[in-house]
């Protein structure tokens, strides 16, 4: 029995060693693995930045960007937890407050074995029982002063330590499936390549189609979109658009005459205008947005930890969100164009020459095409986080936890993340990458690299302009009137300064001038 507790103690001294006490040759090879390991991921990062540099990837470039922003507040928020363990075990609360909105139900000891369970809480606390070792540093010393208190600590540190995990895990998955998805969806956007070329080879002249005379209803678009007038027409419209965005959600007539559409309003004067590589650079421009985890999606997290509660099933409800948003979502996307039909086969029954289409803010939610993309983000992250976690527990708590829920709540979990995945990514995604150009704003992607710093630097050298003069008090009627002359060009970029993601067309020779 004494060999026995000797060699406990020996095992245990041994689990506790001190940094003083570590062979040196363990402590060099522990700090050149890690040292290597990151090195070897910053170099990647690096070459990648100026591979993409190096072939004019400007949006991807800030993508990758975006990537190193998330991971460095990776590492702030893992400094911060190590920093602040000590504080947090120091933090004592009263056990009962413990006994409530628990994600797993307490088995309550029975009095026969209360005081061996009691005292086997006790060194839960005081040791750690995540493979029987030490986390961190001050394991024990937080937990010892709250037990002396007859108190427990706000936080274990293996539960610092797993939360600590989780966090990480789920900004990874994050930014993988993100990119994932731009994958999958870019993939199914340069199918629609060969449009672009059959449609640039046909192009002739002034690009305008001859002068006769077509009925609305010859035109294949109209056959495929319109569904009629009146209330039941509106209605069944919108089933064939939800139905319409699970196959063939974008077809060449589609694309063709979306195409037209923009071109006519936003750039007449240029009919031969690369409307697919513009798709492709805004949809990379967009890219940047999505990849990154925005302080709303943080309070998502925070959210949903909070209802976890044992019971409420949360974990497979809430599977069905983003699932819901990007049906309505893909909807919505396709009764945008079903809107673009229905209003040129209102207002006309033959037309002279192409199919022309207006594009309008009026067509989207609250007119604001850019909460598309938002969408898109919040589903992307929320179908991360229900991935993230279910991998997480299950590699920490193993399949049969009871966070873990039942098996008929984990499959159809699953089954929803691997929908919304490719469904957003071979659907949602390219509609939105040509619907959203329906609006009555063009993005600045219409504009080649150095153009677009051009612009920014010229609206803002302007903007400085009159600031300064009106801060000196020296602005007089005539100038005033000057100023407004010069600004009125730029104003469609200055809305949106710094970026200046969108402008209107129809101001000036700019709008008529887009690189191709």
């Amino acid at each position: 029995m004494g060999m026995a507790e000797g060699g406990g103690d020996a095992s245990a001294d041994a689990s506790e060693m001190k940094l003083e006490f570590t062979p040196t040759w363990i402590v060099a090879a522990v700090c050149s693995l890690i040292v290597f390991i990151s090195l070897v991921v910053e170099r990647l990062l690096h070459r990648l930045g100026k591979v993409l540099k190096r072939k004019n990837q400007k949006p991807l470039f800030e993508a990758l960007q975006k990537v190193k922003e998330e991971l460095m507040l990776l590492g702030f928020i893992s400094l911060l937890l190590t920093v602040f363990q000590g504080a947090i075990q120091r933090i004592c609360i009263p056990k009962g407050w413990t006994l409530h909105m628990l994600p797993c139900k307490k088995e309550e000891p029975d009095d026969a074995h209360g005081a061996a369970a009691e005292a086997h809480f006790q060194a839960a606390f005081s040791a750690g029982l995540f493979g029987g070792r030490r986390l961190l540093s001050e394991s024990g010393s937080g937990a010892a002063h709250c037990l002396i208190k007859g108190k427990v600590p706000l936080l274990s540190l293996e539960a610092i330590h797993q939360l600590h995990i989780f966090i990480f895990v789920l900004a990874i998955t994050h930014v993988a499936f993100s990119v994932l998805t731009i994958v999958l969806g870019g993939a199914k956007i340069h199918q629609w390549k060969h449009w672009e070329d059959s449609i640039q080879k046909q192009i002739t002249g002034d690009g305008t189609a001859p002068k006769q005379v077509t009925r609305v209803h010859q035109f294949e678009f109209i056959r495929d979109r319109f569904r009629g007038i009146g209330a039941i027409s509106v209605i069944i419209s919108w089933l064939h658009s939800f139905v319409k965005q699970f196959f063939g959600s974008v077809t060449k007539s589609d694309y063709t005459t979306m195409r037209l559409g923009f071109i006519m309003t936003h750039c007449k004067g240029n009919p031969k205008f690369d409307f697919h590589k513009y798709m492709i650079r805004a949809l990379e421009a967009d890219f940047k947005k999505v990849v990154g985890i925005s302080w709303y999606l943080w309070v998502f997290v925070v959210i949903f930890m909070l209802l976890n509660v044992n019971g409420w099933h949360t974990y497979f409800w809430i599977a069905f969100i983003p699932l819901i948003l990007l049906l309505a979502l893909g909807t919505k996307l396709e009764h945008v164009i079903t809107q673009l039909a229905q209003e040129v086969a209102e207002k006309h029954t033959a037309i002279e020459g192409d199919l022309v289409v207006t594009p309008s803010d009026d067509h989207f939610w609250f007119h604001r095409p850019q909460i598309v993309l938002y969408l898109i983000h919040f589903i992307l992250f929320q179908n991360a986080f229900e991935i993230a976690f279910f991998f997480w527990i299950f590699t920490t708590y193993g399949y049969n936890s009871c966070i873990m829920d039942h098996a008929c709540f984990i499959v159809p979990r699953l089954v929803i993340g691997v929908t919304i995945q490719l469904l957003c990514s071979y659907s949602t995604l390219p509609l939105y990458a040509i619907v959203t150009q329906m609006g009555s704003y063009f993005k600045k992607a219409i504009f080649d690299e150095h153009v677009q710093e051009g612009l920014v630097g010229w609206a803002e050298k302007v903007k400085k302009r009159k600031g300064v003069r009106i801060g000196n008090g020296l602005a007089t009627s005539h100038a005033q009137n000057e100023t407004t002359t010069k600004v009125e060009l730029p104003k469609m970029f200055v809305q949106t300064t710094p970026a200046m993601e969108e402008g209107r067309s129809g101001t000036g020779e700019i709008a008529s001038r887009p690189a191709t």
